[in-house]
C-alpha cells in the first residue's frame, strides 16, 4: 500500500551539492517569488513547497486560487525529481494531473512532492497539497506528473 506524501519513513538525507542545485535552481524562478512561495524540506526523492495564503493568491471566494496551488505541487514534484537527476542535466515538466479535492484554505500551503519512479529520460511524481489551519492539515489537492530529464543541458 502506498504511503501518503506526509508519512516518509525511510527517507534518505539529500546530498550537498543536489541541494545546493535545487535551491539555486527555485531562487531563479520568478514565479515562485511572485506568489511568495518558499522551499521547505530537501530529501532524496523529495520537496516541499511552502505558500503564505495571502490578498494576491485568492480567487472570488476566498480560497487560495487552484493555478496557484498547481504551480506549487508542479514545483514540488519537479524539484524532487531534480534531487535524483544526474548533475548536468535539468528537469522539465511535461504533463500532470491534479485532482482539486477541498478549498485551500488555511495560513499556508504545503506541498509535498515525491518521486514515485526515477527514470533515465522520464521521472514518474506526485505531489499532495495541504491547506493549514489552525495546525490542522487537510488534503486539498493530489497531482500526478511527469517530468522529462534533459541531459547535458543546465538551466539559463
Amino acid at each position: 500500500m502506498n504511503q501518503p506524501l506526509s508519512a516518509n519513513p525511510t527517507s534518505i538525507a539529500l546530498d550537498t551539492a543536489a541541494a545546493e542545485r535545487v535551491r539555486a535552481s527555485f531562487k531563479r524562478q520568478n514565479a515562485m517569488a511572485l506568489i511568495q512561495a518558499s522551499l521547505g524540506e530537501l530529501r532524496h526523492g523529495r520537496s516541499e513547497i511552502h505558500l503564505p495564503h495571502w490578498e494576491g493568491v485568492e480567487q472570488q471566494h476566498g480560497f487560495v486560487h487552484g493555478g496557484v496551488v498547481g504551480m506549487i505541487a508542479d514545483s514540488a514534484a519537479g524539484y524532487a525529481a531534480m534531487t535524483m537527476a544526474p548533475d548536468n542535466a535539468s528537469v522539465l515538466t511535461v504533463e500532470y494531473k491534479m485532482n482539486l479535492m477541498a478549498p485551500a484554505d488555511g495560513e499556508k500551503l504545503i506541498a509535498r512532492g515525491k518521486v514515485v519512479r526515477p527514470g533515465r529520460t522520464l521521472i514518474v511524481t506526485q505531489a499532495e497539497v495541504v491547506a493549514v489551519k489552525g495546525g490542522k492539515e487537510t488534503l486539498c489537492a493530489l497531482m500526478q506528473q511527469t517530468i522529462m530529464v534533459m541531459h547535458g543541458r543546465q538551466e539559463k
